[in-house]
């Protein structure tokens, strides 16, 4: 194998994304121009506009340090045979546009799929049209969702998942599933994660409870331009983070080695029980971590801890993918 494989490119720059929003196109408070310069004013240069059952390119937002991705949340509930249940569970999928001009008017007419919860035949073939008309598919808060092992297990051709979602954290701390990504990797399946907001803003911005700057995805892409930064997601150049940095991370002769900012944890996980961890000594954080491999780990990924107990996640790679 290579002497040094770079797991997040070692060339380009960092560009902070919401990839979950939503605005008053479906059930949110902020106008898209308003969710716009709310986040502008706070660093982040790319929003995905992901409005329930609606998709919208926003392009009219669109400038030199401003970049929004056409976008839709779709989803499918299960209905209970007697409806007396508070709620039932649900797939919540997003759907991100790689190719906007592609089909359009079929797309703003509806692409939403039928209400057929559970089959995993229809939801595949479902996502694969949609991978067909240009969309790469992110499935969302399964925690929220009220769902386990058994109704994600079958879901195939996703391209990401969320390992946070903010809002659902707000709303009854179901945000950080970690386990449902490792049982999504143990399967075999390669996807990448993300951190969101799913923001809907109905508290105000210093508001305890507002849903919005919690979750952030950093995508590491050439330049600020559509297909530079789909490029960045869907080659998984990119790290999710609720506050903490992960400045480098690279295979260098069989070590996986992580660069970060102060963090007071950082951990390898990998598809065994065998954690490595590196954690802070008081008053000296960390700022860098290298984990020996033995290329029997199937998987490898990273989190890292900062001293408010925040995370930040590298995406999962497959040691075969690398040369191992």
């Amino acid at each position: 194998m290579k002497d040094r494989i770079y797991l997040l490119p070692e060339t380009g720059r960092f560009y902070k994304a919401n990839l979950h929003g939503h605005t008053i196109v479906s059930d949110g408070r902020l106008t898209p121009e308003e969710a716009k310069e709310s986040y502008k004013k706070r660093e982040y240069q790319v929003m995905a506009f992901t409005d329930h059952r609606i998709y919208r390119n926003h392009e009219e937002l669109n400038d030199e340090e401003f970049l929004a991705l056409a976008a839709v949340e779709v989803d499918i509930n299960q209905v209970s045979p007697d409806r007396l249940r508070p709620r039932d569970k649900t797939y919540h999928i997003n759907l991100y546009d790689t190719r906007p001009e592609y089909r359009r008017e079929q797309k703003e007419e509806g692409i939403c799929p039928e209400c057929r919860y559970g089959d995993f035949d229809y939801i595949n073939s479902y996502l694969e049209e949609m991978r067909e008309l240009g969309f790469i598919s992110c499935y969302n808060h399964p925690y929220w969702s009220l769902q386990n092992y058994e109704d994600y297990k079958g879901l195939k051709g996703l391209f990401a998942m969320e390992i946070y979602n903010h809002g659902c954290e707000h709303d009854g701390l179901y945000g950080y599933n970690p386990q449902s990504y490792d049982e999504m990797l143990r399967l075999g399946n390669r996807l990448w994660c993300m951190a969101t907001d799913d923001n809907h803003n109905s508290y105000p911005f210093d508001s305890p409870l507002c849903d919005s700057f919690g979750g952030f995805t950093m995508i590491k892409a050439e330049e600020l331009s559509y297909n530079a930064v789909i490029n960045g997601l869907v080659k998984g150049h990119f790290y999710s983070s609720m506050g903490p940095e992960i400045k480098e991370l690279y295979v260098e002769n069989r070590e996986l080695v992580v660069k970060t900012g102060p963090v007071q944890a950082i951990c390898g996980i990998t598809e065994s029980s065998r954690l490595c961890c590196r954690a802070a000594v008081e008053g000296q954080p960390l700022t860098e971590a290298r984990f020996p491999l033995c290329g029997n780990e199937t998987y490898i990924r990273v989190e890292c801890k900062d001293e408010k107990g925040l995370f930040a996640c590298s995406n999962a790679y497959f040691l075969s993918d690398l040369g191992f």
